[in-house]
């Protein structure tokens, strides 16, 4: 058994210096009312209760001429007393926010390889440009400012092998908008360039379907099922292309799995909720579903999925340390997928 999980760190790379060292001080967070010390306690606390094989973290450190990501999260990792203390990453985003994936180096052998990149495919590698066809006959220009981070992965023992796709997909959030109208303009805007995303990444993901790669793509997409009125107008949401939903019956080979999604698909009143964000201006908080862990069908039997939210698990709840260190960390909790390989 293996456990693979995705979490979304807020504002990791303020935790660290230019050299990767680690700012366990008193001063302020980038998160409200939190230190940086508290907040990599925290993050030691839930890293360490989580004991993943691997990690997909999402807003990782930033990798650029003056820091490292794999330098920041080793040292992380060291401090922590992390077994999942090695780190891969792939093309560099344009941000300050990176994907990278730690893992435990004793069970797992790690690359990175992209597709698209020696002409193996008839898609471009996602460090490039794609023309998406929306469905209603407009076309829209994709890139990524956070190119998905695509690894093959083999466990050592068994001699197994996966394929991961870390994700973090554009925000259809309206930031820097001004008036209603501006706003309406500026999220459609962003959920075109959203959904342009998307079906570029469902491309990728069904060519690794039709060749029956074990395929996992995870991490944050910022979008679910049923989220907002824009999909009336383009017909469908993100996390409905990726996992292949939005097909007219489709081959059940070719359709991710992920429980959490179906489950607000059917049920969104009381669906489970990966992240949750203060709204300062209504003084409440605001719970979404966002991170998920899909998988293809020849891994989905007996995989056992997890949200570490500890407002809706019970056995969160009754950890008082982890619970509130789940809070003080970030504003997403870890999703994991235990798998049956080994």
């Amino acid at each position: 058994m293996i456990r693979i999980a995705t979490y979304n760190v807020e504002w990791f790379d303020n935790l660290f210096d230019h050299d990767g060292a680690l700012l366990l001080d008193d001063r302020w967070s980038s998160r409200y009312n939190v230190t940086r010390k508290m907040q990599l306690e925290a993050l030691k606390t839930v890293f360490t209760a989580l004991d993943a094989d691997a990690i997909m973290v999402i807003e990782a450190p930033d990798t650029s001429r003056s820091r490292e990501t794999r330098r920041a999260l080793e040292q992380f990792a060291d401090w922590a007393g992390l077994r999942a203390n090695t780190i891969q990453t792939g093309f560099i985003s344009h941000t300050q926010q990176e994907i990278a994936l730690m893992y435990d180096p004793l069970l797992l052998r790690v690359r990175h390889d992209p597709q698209g990149v020696k002409n193996d495919t008839n898609l471009p590698a996602f460090n490039t440009e794609f023309r998406a066809d929306l469905g209603n006959g407009e076309d829209e220009r994709a890139h990524f400012s956070k190119p998905p981070l695509e690894l093959d992965v083999e466990h050592r023992v068994s001699g197994e092998r996966l394929r991961l796709m870390g994700v973090h997909i554009k925000s259809k959030a309206p930031h820097g908008a001004k008036g209603a109208l501006e706003v309406a303009q500026v999220s459609l805007e962003n959920r075109r360039k959203q959904l342009a995303q998307s079906i570029w990444i469902r491309e990728r993901v069904k060519e690794h379907l039709d060749a029956n790669d074990p395929l996992i793509v995870l991490g944050d997409f910022n979008d679910g099922i049923g989220f907002d009125t824009f999909e009336s107008l383009l017909g469908r949401s993100s996390i409905e292309v990726i996992m292949g939903l939005d097909a007219h019956k489709p081959e059940k080979e070719l359709i991710l799995y992920e429980p959490h999604a179906l489950h607000h698909q059917r049920s969104p009143s009381n669906a489970p909720t990966s992240a949750r964000f203060y709204k300062p201006k209504r003084q409440e908080y605001h719970s979404v579903l966002i991170d998920y862990v899909m998988v293809s069908q020849n891994l989905r039997s007996n995989a056992s999925w997890r949200i570490w939210n500890p407002l809706e698990d019970g056995g969160l709840q009754a950890n008082e340390a982890l619970a509130q260190a789940l809070l003080t960390a970030s504003d997403h909790f870890p999703v994991s997928v235990d798998l049956p390989l080994g």
